[in-house]
């Protein structure tokens, strides 16, 4: 089934509550503590809380995860396995969060950064299946000629015209058509397959596209090629296990559905459906229906609404697609700019019923990536959920068992102490958002680590 696709934002659209249509969401649940010391230095194990796990040696410093505001050490709170497809890189995707009270709705207290490692027997397997692609768009493109060319002179057989016989020159063309970033899972490290080029030769496709696992067998012997690889440094010796940390947690993976747009009524013969965008008399008990809810956050309604399918969401991975904002602040007007609306007649008597404005996500605002140039793209955000994941997860190990009740009485009078003192620790953003170099360049005299941007909406 075709992916459902959401890129403008208006007042008057409407999500319903079924699950029916499958998009191109992938939905990050959490899946129980990590307690195997093997996943907790794999790379390609996608995690909440934890200690980050690197592909490339030395590691980064721990400077990464320092906070803007304070310059302590922040928590991590997600690590995600997530090399783009089309990319011969392996790729890693950390966040970092503080969650002192003094730091919260300040730019920089939430941190995103990027680890690649090139992966020399994908991209092997990759030009090879780009090669074949290219060529098979030109054998496309070629046949369309000769069928156009027939179309004009139907006297003169398939594929002897100049024009056909002209097309199979055109030489090397990029492929077209496809998403350059692949539908992977990228939480999780399972095998993954690309669609069969329906073609002749699906041994071939098989082999090609087995992404970044390392391939066949031979390959495989190469611990450098292994998606799977557990991280290049010992924890040993690192300063990373001394870093405050959450509890780790599995990321488990799943597809977000919608329900089906709801069918059209049906109407007698000769009757209308009045368009409140059409105006007139008999719309202007919709318009003050409309007027009437103007204080109501519809951007935050519209927000919960997508999210009550999946309560325990705690990420949203739809690379290169479109983030869902938690509400109606200045980085929604970022995002999703208003357009200009027609001007307004000055001339009396004239009138003009404007109908909703749809705001359409426009990534234009966004910061080129200092490496390349290059555009950055909406790769993933993290929701409310993670907060309260992460929070009662530490909570549990820090106190195992039932409280007794002059322990809870002691943990009520610190909770009050600390919502007056600067030590308040807890975060109270709504969603994270992360974008991506959308080219993945890798900054090799910054040992493949790089820093993404990120969009914090604060829970108001």
């Amino acid at each position: 089934m075709a992916p459902h696709t959401e890129e403008d934002w208006s007042d008057s659209d409407d999500d319903g509550s079924a699950s029916e249509l499958e998009t191109s969401v992938l939905l990050g649940l959490p899946d129980g503590p990590v307690d195997s010391v093997d996943d907790l230095r794999d790379v390609a194990v996608s995690r909440m809380g934890g200690h980050p796990a690197f592909l490339t040696a030395p590691e980064p410093d721990v400077s990464a995860s320092q906070c803007r505001n304070c310059s302590n050490p922040m928590e991590l709170l997600v690590q995600i396995w997530c090399p783009f497809e089309e990319s011969p890189m392996d790729r890693a995707l950390y966040v970092w969060g503080c969650a002192r009270g003094e730091c919260q709705r300040k730019e920089g207290s939430v941190r995103a950064w990027r680890n690649l490692r090139y992966n020399a027997d994908y991209a092997k397997k990759l030009e090879a299946k780009l090669e074949k692609r290219r060529k098979q768009e030109e054998v496309r493109k070629a046949a369309e000629k000769a069928k156009e060319a027939s179309k004009i002179n139907p006297f003169k057989a398939n594929g002897t015209t100049p024009a056909a016989a002209g097309a199979f020159g055109l030489g090397a063309q990029v492929f077209g058509g496809s998403n350059p970033f692949g539908n992977a899972n990228p939480f999780a490290p399972p095998l993954q397959q690309a669609e069969p080029d329906h073609d002749d030769e699906p041994e071939e496709d098989e082999a090609e596209a087995e992404g970044h696992e390392g391939g066949d067998a031979s390959s495989s012997s190469s611990e450098e090629s292994l998606v799977t690889a557990l991280a290049s440094t010992s924890l040993e010796d690192s300063p990373w296990p001394a870093m405050p940390s959450y509890t780790p947690l599995y990321l488990n993976t799943t597809s977000e559905y919608l329900p089906s747009p709801p069918p059209k009524p049906k109407l007698p013969p000769g009757a209308q459906l009045l368009d409140a965008d059409e105006g007139g008399k008999d719309a202007k008990w919709l318009s003050e229906a409309y007027e009437n809810s103007m204080e109501v956050d519809h951007v935050f309604e519209r927000f919960m609404t997508r999210v009550g399918h999946e309560g325990k969401q705690c990420v949203r991975y739809d690379l290169g697609g479109t983030p869902l904002p938690f509400g109606h602040d200045s980085v929604f007007d970022k995002l999703f700019p208003a357009p200009a609306g027609p001007p307004v007649p000055v001339t009396k008597g004239e009138f003009m019923v404007q109908p909703p404005q749809k705001r359409v996500y426009t990534p234009a605002a966004l910061p080129k990536c200092p490496q390349c140039g290059g555009e950055r793209v909406f790769e993933c955000q993290l929701m409310p959920n993670l907060i309260n994941v992460l929070k009662s997860s530490s909570a549990d190990d820090a106190r195992p068992g039932k409280l007794t009740e002059e322990e809870r009485k002691k943990e009520i009078e610190r909770a009050l102490k600390a919502e007056n003192s600067t030590k308040r620790r807890g975060m109270e953003w709504g969603t994270v958002m992360v974008f991506s170099c959308k080219s993945d360049c890798c900054p090799e005299q910054k040992k493949n680590w790089a820093e993404e941007v990120v969009l914090v909406q604060w829970d108001e």
